[in-house]
């Protein structure tokens, strides 16, 4: 399908991501410093407004149909990347991350994300587009995904990310120093250059990161085919999600039934993927009223429903 975001549109929107990226880096987190929960929540909420003023932007554009297309796509990629805060905080936590230093980890793995995003988005898009049959493929993969985490026990699916393969391959093959060195992600040691644990974990994230890319991507091409959208609703997902890290992570333990919410939030998408083979549509309105109604009610279940003592 034709995509409704002409080149200008693309270079202007690129160029919008390399402003806000050079001033995040550049001027909001130099050197270490621990971000608070104040200062978490106005980022978040920059980033909220920027996403909600460009899908209303894209409304006025494009009309009804582009604009609930954004924001239910946002809506299903932020709510998806709620669930890399959990993964963070074992991996930073696994690797004896400080607090001050977390937020360069982050940084950098957000940078690997567009780019692994960028590269998966023009990939899906190109197959959807000569193969359309790949959309029920990617709808049975979500509703598996979602019966998956609804039905597996939190337990057995706790993982090691220090221990992870590809956190073991790296160690193998990039010398390692067991020291942290401040801000570094290299140092050089006896004259050999060697890699700190503040890179290690880096790879940790941005591997945890391809494994929910894997989820999320198919997930949007649910909502919407066009690149254009699929893109910039990743784009701003991705961006406000250190800020919700930083937000979120000290209370995720009070979040026990948002992956619940997500399972069934992907098990919906995965339904309404499949629904096409019959040529049975959900409108996007819908769409957008089911998963925030979910979510909602998840967060709020979270919080009235006491928890079982063991």
């Amino acid at each position: 399908m034709e995509s409704v975001g002409s080149p200008a549109l693309w270079v202007g929107f690129l160029a919008f991501v390399l402003v806000m990226v050079a001033l995040d880096l550049g001027i909001m987190h130099r050197g270490q410093q621990v971000i608070g929960a104040r200062q978490a929540l106005r980022t978040t909420a920059i980033w909220v407004s920027l996403a909600l003023c460009f899908g209303a932007g894209m409304w006025l554009k494009f009309g009804a149909k582009i604009g609930l297309e954004f924001l239910t796509g946002w809506v299903i990629e932020y709510s998806l990347s709620v669930d890399n805060i959990f993964v963070f905080v074992i991996i930073f936590s696994a690797f004896r991350i400080p607090q001050e230093l977390q937020h360069r980890v982050l940084f950098w793995g957000v940078m690997g994300a567009l780019i692994l995003r960028i590269t998966m988005i023009l990939a899906g898009a190109a197959l959807v587009q000569r193969f359309h049959a790949v959309l029920y493929l990617f709808g049975a993969f979500l509703l598996f995904t979602g019966l998956k985490i609804l039905f597996t026990k939190e337990a057995e699916e706790e993982e090691h990310p220090e221990q992870n393969a590809m956190v073991r391959l790296a160690q193998k093959i990039i010398p390692t120093t067991s020291q942290m060195h401040g801000m570094k992600f290299f140092v050089e040691e006896n004259g050999r250059r060697m890699a700190t644990p503040l890179f290690i974990c880096l790879l940790a994230v941005e591997f945890s990161d391809v494994i929910f890319a894997l989820d999320s991507i198919p997930a949007i091409f649910a909502i919407t085919a066009d690149p254009f959208v699929v893109f910039t609703s990743n784009i701003f997902a991705i961006m406000g999600l250190r800020s919700l890290y930083f937000l979120l992570a000290r209370w995720v333990g009070l979040f026990r039934f948002l992956k619940t919410g997500l399972g069934i939030v992907l098990s919906f998408v995965g339904v309404k993927m499949l629904l096409g083979i019959w040529d049975i549509h959900i409108p996007p309105a819908a769409s957008l009223g089911v998963i925030v109604s979910v979510l909602v009610a998840s967060i709020v279940a979270s919080a009235v429903i006491p928890e079982k003592k063991e």
